[in-house]
């Protein structure tokens, strides 16, 4: 299949599958006489868990973890679970970063009821 078609069907970019390629998530498709690529069904696969993990903000090299690691389907998965509890850690740490940014955006949002800039007082903490 051609990258428009792998595209509509898993729901990743074709500049996206390009870059994937480039960057070894997937490999390299192979090229048809007129120089398009050519895309098996095990593309389709590979890139659906690729997009899977992207939308759980696992980030591409330990993706590249998760594909190697599947390559020996006998070996613990202790790798693999270690890799999801960090990512899980980062996710409660950026919950938290977040909720003290919603704090100082509120407190900053209720500081000021003036009309002036020379007296707002979200400015003026701002300055702090």
């Amino acid at each position: 299949m051609k990258i428009n078609q792998l595209s509509k069907l898993t729901n990743v970019l074709s500049k996206t599958i390009r870059y994937y390629e480039d960057v070894g998530l997937l490999p390299k498709a192979s090229r048809n006489s007129n120089g398009y690529r050519e895309y098996r069904s095990s593309d389709v696969d590979n890139l659906i868990f690729i997009r899977r993990c992207r939308e759980l903000q696992i980030p591409l090299e330990k993706i590249k973890i998760l594909i190697q690691v599947q390559t020996d389907t006998s070996s613990s998965c202790s790798e693999v679970d270690l890799l999801i509890k960090q990512q899980l850690e980062n996710v409660r740490e950026t919950i938290n970063e977040l909720s003290l940014l919603e704090k100082t955006l509120h407190t900053l949002a209720k500081s000021c009821s003036n009309d002036i800039v020379g007296e707002c007082e979200i400015l003026k903490n701002l300055k702090q």
